[in-house]
């Protein structure tokens, strides 16, 4: 269960990852509360996975999620550059983000 916490507290992330750049610097209130419900969520979640799962293998994988996620999510949604070496450095996380998944035990 505290891995499925993880991911979803990751979800979590990206979501006010994306919702910061709708806030314009906190200035709509809409994206604001949405953003910092996010935020709480997230930090809940992974709070909650801590219970069971080491800290340095959840941040780490907490972060990961959110990276990915949000750079996946800024090439779809915002148009950014999707180049060979970015997508490359985007599949080393997936990368390492499976091999902590692999040799973690809670």
């Amino acid at each position: 269960m505290a891995w499925v916490l993880l991911f979803l507290a990751g979800i979590f992330e990206i979501g006010w990852a994306l919702g910061l750049k709708q806030t314009a610097g906190f200035t709509r209130l809409v994206p604001s509360l949405l953003t910092a419900g996010s935020m709480v969520i997230s930090l809940g979640l992974l709070g909650l996975a801590l219970r069971t799962l080491p800290l340095g293998t959840a941040y780490a994988i907490w972060t990961g999620i959110g990276t990915v996620g949000t750079v996946i999510a800024g090439i779809a949604i915002h148009g950014e550059p999707a180049g060979a070496l970015r997508l490359g450095c985007v599949a080393l996380i997936v990368t390492g983000i499976v091999g902590l998944k692999l040799v973690s035990t809670p």
